[in-house]
């Protein structure tokens, strides 16, 4: 396929996959469980950093999470008491355990309460047009307060060479002003076309299928790449076509 029809073959299957029917199977139900915008925001990254292995599995433990938190994640991390979080004693997913979400809870309440929410803390800064210090200040952020040092390894760092394939993915749910109602598109002070692909398994072995993504190693360079042939197909929205690049991995075995 040359440029123009690999363009119209992905953007019909952008049409495919990004509608209100995907939610039903994808983790980013649980962030449409809420309304308020922390909610979703606070909802929406302790999914999107469960999210690998079994997606039944990763949306089950994630409904558990916001049994946990009350159903009320923003309220329950702004006040909660040391007792309320005994009933989290027992909640694991895969290596993520209830000393990493103890962790997380601490975290999130610091950056809420000390560096204005998720939305400031991920701002890109300067002229970038990518998020790779934005997720790299994340991380720093995340851990300046006391921490142990097992729960690092759920926050990816670009810097470091990793893809980052969780945080980009919320990044995208929180970023993309996405018309179908998939996407939340609540972070008004960020921009889309500065959105990263989630690179993984399905839709790193589509890229390269399809000649947009050559490296054979799932990093960031990769994600670099997959970055670049993507906004050669649309400068304002090149992370519209994970729904494509995923769809055709996971639901068409392309």
């Amino acid at each position: 396929m040359d440029q123009r029809e690999l363009k119209e073959f992905l953007d019909e299957k952008v049409m495919l996959y990004n509608n209100p029917s995907f939610i039903e199977s994808d983790p980013i139900q649980i962030p449409h469980l809420f309304s308020k915008k922390e909610d979703v925001e606070i909802s929406g990254f302790l999914t999107a950093i469960i999210s690998w292995g079994n997606r039944k599995m990763i949306i089950k433990n994630a409904l558990k999470m916001m049994e946990l938190l009350d159903n009320a994640p923003y309220d329950f991390i702004i006040n909660h008491q040391k007792s309320d979080l005994k009933p989290f004693k027992n909640f694991v997913h895969r290596t993520f355990n209830s000393e990493d979400l103890y962790q997380f809870i601490k975290s999130l309440k610091h950056i809420y309460k000390k560096h204005q929410g998720l939305e400031k803390t991920l701002a890109i800064i300067g002229e970038r047009t990518t998020y790779i210090e934005a997720i790299h200040n994340l991380k720093k952020i995340f851990f300046e307060i006391p921490h142990l040092q097992r729960t690092k390894k759920h926050i990816s760092d670009p810097l470091k060479n990793s893809a980052a394939k969780r945080i980009n993915m919320f990044l995208r749910w929180m970023v993309r002003n996405d018309q179908t109602g998939v996407d939340f598109g609540i972070w008004k002070t960020h921009n889309a076309a500065n959105l990263s692909c989630p690179l993984d398994v399905h839709s790193g072995n589509v890229a390269r299928k399809l000649a947009l993504l050559s490296r054979k190693q799932n990093d960031w360079k990769a994600v670099t790449e997959l970055d670049t042939n993507l906004r050669k197909l649309d400068h304002e929205d090149p992370v519209k076509y994970d729904f494509a690049l995923f769809g055709l991995g996971v639901f068409e075995k392309f």
